[in-house]
C-alpha cells in the first residue's frame, strides 16, 4: 500500500494543484510545494525497505506490479529532491507567465511518471509510465511554444523511435518466457541463448539510449534544453534523462545479469567493449561542442550529454567498482547539474531572459548568492576535490586503470579537460569582468530560489567529504546484483590498490587555505580602479565589450568549427527532409479525383492480368 499511496499523492497530487489553481494561485503554489516535499520526506522513510505489491490485478491479462528495493529507493529520492526544488524555485520564475496551473500539473505528471517507472515490478507497468513521462516531458518542452514546438517535435520523434524499440523488446521477452514479471525474468535469462539475450537488450538499450541522449540518440537534447523552462531543465538533466540509467541497470545488471552479459563480450564485438566506446565517443565529442557554446543552457546541455558518457564507462565494465562509479556519478549530477541549470534560470530571471554569455558579465557583485552556488556547482562538475564529482570521477579513472584500459583513461582526462574550459567560460562570462549597464540594476535572487541553490550546494560539499552515505546504499545494490562487496567506510572507499580518504583531503585543503590566506594577508592591500580602467594590448576597451567575456574561445572555434559539428543531427535532418519529400510526392497521387482513382485500379488490374498472363505461360 505505500507504493501505491506514492502514486495516488503523486498522480492526484498534480491534478489537485491543477485544480486548486483555478481558486486561488497561493492556494496552488502551496499545494505544490507541501506535495512534492511530502513525497520526499515519505520516500526517505522508506530507506531499507523491501517488498512487492499489485497495483492492478488484470490489465489486459497482465498484472501490474510495483516494487521497492534499494536501486529503486536511491532513484526514486533523487527524483523527488529535484521535483521539490525545482517547485520551490518555480514559485518566483513562473509567476506572472501563462499557462501556470497548466505548467505545475505538467512538472508534476512528469516526477510522479519517473517514480512510477524506478517502482515497477513488470516491464508493462514499466513501459506504461515511461509512455506518460514521454508525452508529459513532450509538453513541457512546447511549455513556451514558437520555436519550442520544434523543439519538442525532434524529441518525441527520437523518443517514439525509441519507445517501440522497447516495446519490441518486451513482446519478444513475454513471447519466449510467457511472463513480463522482473523478478521471474531474472531466472528466465539464465538459460536464454545468447542471440536471444543480445538481441532483446539492443532493442531496450535503444530506448534507453535516447532517453539518456546517448551518442548517436542525444540530437534532442540540446534544443529541449534551450526552449524548456529553466526549472524543468534541472529535472531533465538532474534526473529525467538518467532514467535510461536506472534502464541500462536493471537489464544488464538485474534482468539479464553482468555475468551472463559479459559472456556474451568478444575481443571485438563484446557489450563491454561496444558500450565502452559509445560512452568515450559520448564524453569527448560533446564536450568540445560545449567548449563553443554561447547559449548557457545550451552548453550545460552538452555538458549533460558528455557526463553521461563517464556514467555508462563505469556502468559498462560489469565490476564492482564500476557499477559504483556509475551509480555514485548520477547520484552527484543530478546534485550539481540541476544546481547549474537553477543558476542560468535565476539569471535569466534577474535579466529578463539573457542567456548569450557575449551579453552578461560582472554579476558576482549583484548576485553573489547565486554566484557562489555557481561556483560550487562547476567545482562539482570539473571534479575538484572535496565535491562530489571528484569522488564519483575517481572510481571511474580507478575502474579504467584496474581494466588496463588507457585510451578509455585518456578520453575521460579529455574530458575533463573540456569540463574546465567550458566551465571557466561559463562562470567569467555570467559572474566575473565588466559589468555591462543595461544590468546595472540586477537585483539579488529571490529567497525561495536561494534555497534550492544552499540544499544543493551542501549536498555537494558534504558527499564530497562523506561519500560513504551515499556509497553505503550502492552497496548493497551492488550486493544485490551478485559483484562482490565493496570496502566502503564513510571517508571513502579501501581496496587493494589503494584507499580513498576523503577526509585526509579535506584537511589538507583547509590548511592550504589558512596559510594562503596568512600569505595574502601579509601581502600589500589590493587597489580599487574603475571597471573601464583597463586596457588590452595598449588600447582603450570601451563599455561593455570587455576583451575576455565576448567570443571567449573564438581562436579555437576558428580552428575545428569545421570538425566539431553535429553530424548525427545533420544525418537525421536529411532523413527527416528525404521522407517529407518522398510522402509530398506519394500525397499527389491522392488527388481527390474519382476518375484519377478508376485509373488507378485499371491499371492495378492490368498489371494483375498481365503477370497472371507471364505466370501461366511458366
Amino acid at each position: 500500500m505505500n507504493l501505491i499511496l506514492i502514486l495516488i499523492i503523486s498522480f492526484g497530487g498534480a491534478i489537485l494543484t491543477y485544480l486548486a489553481g483555478k481558486i486561488s494561485s497561493k492556494l496552488r503554489d502551496i499545494l505544490a510545494v507541501i506535495i512534492s516535499s511530502g513525497l520526499f520526506f515519505y520516500i526517505s522513510s522508506l530507506f531499507g525497505t523491501h517488498f512487492e505489491t499489485k497495483l492492478w490485478l488484470n490489465f489486459l491479462g497482465f498484472p501490474l506490479l510495483l516494487r521497492l528495493n534499494q536501486l529503486a529507493w536511491i532513484f526514486t529520492l533523487v527524483i523527488s529532491l529535484i521535483g521539490a526544488l525545482a517547485v520551490i524555485f518555480s514559485l518566483s520564475y513562473i509567476r506572472g507567465k501563462e499557462k501556470t496551473d497548466y505548467y505545475y500539473l505538467m512538472i508534476l505528471t512528469v516526477n510522479a511518471a519517473m517514480m512510477a517507472i524506478v517502482l515497477a515490478g513488470d516491464l508493462i507497468t514499466f513501459f506504461i509510465f515511461w509512455e506518460i513521462m514521454s508525452w508529459t516531458t513532450f509538453l513541457m518542452i512546447c511549455y513556451k511554444k514558437g520555436p519550442a514546438l520544434k523543439a519538442g517535435m525532434k524529441y518525441i520523434v527520437m523518443s517514439i523511435f525509441g519507445s517501440m524499440a522497447m516495446l519490441i523488446g518486451i513482446l519478444t521477452i513475454y513471447t519466449a518466457f510467457d511472463t513480463v514479471v522482473i523478478s521471474e525474468l531474472i531466472t528466465k535469462f539464465a538459460s536464454a541463448s545468447p542471440g536471444f539475450t543480445l538481441f532483446t537488450m539492443i532493442m531496450f538499450f535503444i530506448g534507453f539510449g535516447v532517453k539518456n541522449a546517448i551518442v548517436p540518440f542525444h540530437t534532442w537534447l540540446p534544443y529541449a534544453h534551450a526552449e524548456a523552462p529553466s526549472p524543468f531543465s534541472s529535472i531533465l538533466s538532474g534526473v529525467l534523462i538518467k532514467i535510461g540509467v536506472y534502464g541500462f541497470i536493471l537489464v544488464l545488471y538485474v534482468m539479464v545479469g553482468v555475468y551472463k552479459s559479459l559472456q556474451l563480450s568478444s575481443w571485438l564485438t563484446g557489450i563491454k567493449y561496444t558500450l565502452s566506446i559509445i560512452a568515450a565517443f559520448t564524453i569527448v565529442i560533446p564536450t568540445l561542442i560545449a567548449i563553443l557554446q554561447d547559449d548557457a543552457k545550451k552548453l550545460l546541455a552538452w555538458s549533460t550529454i558528455g557526463q553521461a558518457g563517464y556514467i555508462f564507462l563505469g556502468l559498462a565494465f560489469g565490476t564492482s567498482l564500476g557499477l559504483a562509479g556509475g551509480m555514485l556519478h548520477f547520484f552527484n549530477h543530478a546534485f550539481f547539474k540541476a544546481l547549474l541549470f537553477l543558476v542560468v534560470g535565476a539569471v535569466e530571471f534577474r535579466t529578463n531572459g539573457i542567456r548569450d554569455l557575449n551579453s552578461l558579465g560582472g554579476l558576482s557583485k549583484k548576485m553573489p548568492f547565486t554566484f557562489i552556488a555557481a561556483l560550487i556547482g562547476v567545482a562539482g562538475l570539473i571534479g575538484i576535490p572535496i565535491t562530489n564529482g571528484f569522488v564519483s570521477k575517481w572510481l571511474i579513472y580507478k575502474t579504467l586503470i584496474i581494466e588496463h584500459s588507457p585510451f578509455l583513461a585518456f578520453a575521460a582526462l579529455f574530458g575533463t579537460w573540456g569540463t574546465i574550459l567550458y566551465c571557466y567560460k561559463f562562470l567569467h562570462s555570467i559572474f566575473l569582468g565588466q559589468l555591462p549597464e543595461k544590468l546595472k540594476s540586477v537585483k539579488r535572487s529571490p529567497v525561495n530560489m536561494r534555497i534550492p541553490f544552499f540544499v544543493l550546494s551542501v549536498g555537494i560539499i558534504l558527499f564530497g567529504i562523506l561519500p560513504g552515505i551515499p556509497l553505503r546504499v550502492i552497496n548493497e545494490i551492488i550486493v544485490s546484483t551478485g559483484l562482490e562487496r565493496l570496502n566502503i567506510s564513510l571517508w571513502g572507499l579501501v581496496s587493494d590498490t589503494g584507499i580513498l580518504n576523503t577526509l585526509n583531503i579535506f584537511i589538507a585543503i583547509v590548511i592550504t587555505g589558512l596559510i594562503a590566506s596568512f600569505i595574502f594577508k601579509l601581502a600589500r592591500r589590493s587597489r580599487y580602479v574603475d571597471q573601464d580602467d583597463n586596457y588590452a594590448a595598449g588600447a582603450y576597451v570601451p563599455k561593455d565589450k570587455y576583451n575576455f567575456s565576448v567570443d571567449f574561445y573564438a581562436p579555437f572555434y576558428r580552428m575545428f568549427e569545421n570538425y566539431l559539428k553535429d553530424f548525427f543531427d545533420i544525418l537525421y535532418d536529411k532523413i527527416a527532409r528525404t521522407t517529407e519529400y518522398l510522402c509530398d510526392n506519394i500525397r499527389k497521387i491522392y488527388n481527390g479525383y474519382v476518375g484519377n482513382y478508376v485509373m488507378y485500379i485499371l491499371i492495378f488490374l492490368g498489371i494483375l492480368v498481365f503477370v497472371q498472363l507471364k505466370w501461366s505461360v511458366f
